[in-house]
C-alpha cells in the first residue's frame, strides 16, 4: 500500500522515508529551490535582506531581532522555526526535514550542524531517511563546530561546549562537551 499522505508531512512526523519513496522526487526539487535562495542570501551583507530571505526560505515570518551572518546553509527550510532575538554565525548547516525549532535568546556559534535527519546504521537499510526533530529552548548557546543530532532537545540556558557532538537530549541548565557530549557541570 502506497503511503499518500504528503512526503514532507510525514518527514515532520517523523516517519522514516524509504529508499524508491514515490514522493522523494519533492525533497529534491524543494532542496534546489532553497538553494535558488541561498544563493541570494548569502551574496548579501545587508541584515534586512538576509532576513526577508530567509523569512522566504523558512516560510515564516523572520523577527527583526534575528542576525544571521551568512554563510548559512539549509537543505529545505519550510521545518525550521526561528524565534526571536536569535543570533546565527558564519557557515552554520541546517538540514531540516525532520523539524528544527530554535527558541527565543540562542546564540549559534560558528560552524554549528543542525542534522534534523540521518540514516540507519544497518547496510540493508541506509537508504532510507529517519527525521529527528531537533529543539533548542529559550537561552541555549551552542558553540562553535558542534553538531545536533536527529531527536535532540538542548534545554534552556544550557549550554553545548565548541566541538561537542550531541546525541542525547541535555537537560536546562546544563553544559556539555565531548564526543558523545556529557554533562560537565550545571549553572
Amino acid at each position: 500500500m502506497i503511503n499518500e499522505k504528503d512526503i514532507f508531512e510525514r518527514l515532520r512526523n517523523g516517519e522514516t522515508i524509504l529508499p524508491g519513496d514515490p514522493q522523494a522526487y519533492k525533497m529534491r526539487e524543494a532542496s534546489y529551490a532553497t538553494k535558488k535562495l541561498l544563493v541570494q542570501m548569502n551574496e548579501s551583507s545587508d541584515a534586512e535582506e538576509i532576513r526577508h530571505l530567509l523569512s522566504r526560505i523558512t516560510g515564516t515570518e523572520i523577527d527583526e531581532s534575528v542576525f544571521v551572518f551568512t554563510p548559512l546553509y539549509i537543505n529545505y527550510g519550510k521545518h525550521t522555526r526561528i524565534g526571536k532575538n536569535v543570533f546565527i554565525n558564519f557557515d552554520c548547516t541546517f538540514l531540516d526535514l525532520g523539524g528544527i525549532t530554535i527558541e527565543d535568546n540562542v546564540l549559534i556559534a560558528p560552524k554549528v550542524s543542525l542534522l534534523s535527519e540521518g540514516h540507519p546504521v544497518s547496510p540493508a537499510n541506509r537508504q532510507s531517511l529517519v527525521p529527528g526533530h531537533i529543539h533548542i529552548k529559550k537561552g541555549a548557546w551552542i558553540g562553535a563546530n558542534a553538531t545536533i543530532l536527529p531527536g535532540v532537545t538542548i534545554g534552556e540556558n544550557a549550554v553545548v561546549a565548541a566541538g561537542a557532538v550531541v546525541s542525547r537530549d541535555v537537560p536546562d541548565n546544563a553544559i556539555v562537551g565531548g564526543i558523545p557530549a556529557k554533562i560537565i557541570k550545571t549553572i
